[in-house]
């Protein structure tokens, strides 16, 4: 069948009116993430009894677990056992209804950036020499005040590459949210798709528009590490 001009230029219009969507489901959970995964990471290198093992457990549960089993566990699998366990006792709460797609995607999708994050921070941190940390000590320097004026700078920038990586990572997991009934990027192009029966056309037009949302981070992401490579000299 011969593509259509004129439909790929109306889908490539509908599609882009997803792209906040579909940005706010990478970008959130990446941010959310980052905090409890930059302190998991510290009590890992610290061997913090507790929260060292528990970061550790979660990583590897996290990293191999896909995301489309996470998504048809806590999506398809999880809101159906509430609901059984609400009508037990007795209460009228739809959790279906009062949960709305959306608020899974971005639970999911943090519990997956966060895994990933622990890791990066860990081996980012574990770059920097030990021994500017001890001088930071030396100096008179407090914890907070080392890790923020010293170790912290340089292993943000050691990190900034696999930062990247994992926020297209990120981004290209959000297809998976048609799933949960969010209307992304994905879900957008599959209606109009089904609505017109022109498919081909449809998938050229999210294929292009991912490349160029993933070519986007990557150029500003090597703009903020050459930046910041540059500070830390």
């Amino acid at each position: 069948m011969k593509l259509s001009i004129p439909f790929i230029i109306e889908t490539f219009k509908n599609a882009m009116g997803a792209v906040p969507v579909t940005l706010s489901l990478a970008v959130v959970p990446f941010l959310i993430g980052r905090v409890l995964a930059f302190l998991l990471a510290l009590a890992q290198i610290n061997k913090v009894r507790f929260f060292g093992r528990f970061a550790s457990v979660y990583v590897s549960i996290i990293r191999g677990t896909p995301a489309v089993v996470l998504v048809l566990l806590l999506y398809n699998t999880l809101p159906g056992q509430l609901s059984a366990f609400f009508k037990a006792i007795g209460s009228d709460f739809n959790v279906y209804r009062q949960i709305p797609g959306i608020a899974y995607a971005y639970f999911i999708f943090t519990l997956t950036a966060t895994a990933f994050l622990i890791e990066i921070f860990r081996s980012a941190i574990g770059s920097v020499d030990k021994g500017q940390l001890e001088a930071a000590y030396t100096i008179g320097l407090n914890p907070f005040q080392a890790y923020t004026r010293i170790i912290l700078p340089q292993a943000i920038t050691l990190a900034m590459p696999n930062l990247c990586n994992l926020l297209v990572v990120l981004v290209k997991n959000t297809s998976l949210a048609f799933m949960m009934t969010v209307k992304d990027l994905t879900q957008t192009a599959k209606l109009g798709a089904a609505l017109n029966y022109r498919y081909a056309e449809s998938y050229i037009v999210i294929l292009i528009i991912y490349v160029i949302i993933c070519l986007s981070i990557e150029g500003i992401s090597k703009v903020i590490e050459n930046k910041l490579a540059y500070k830390v000299r």
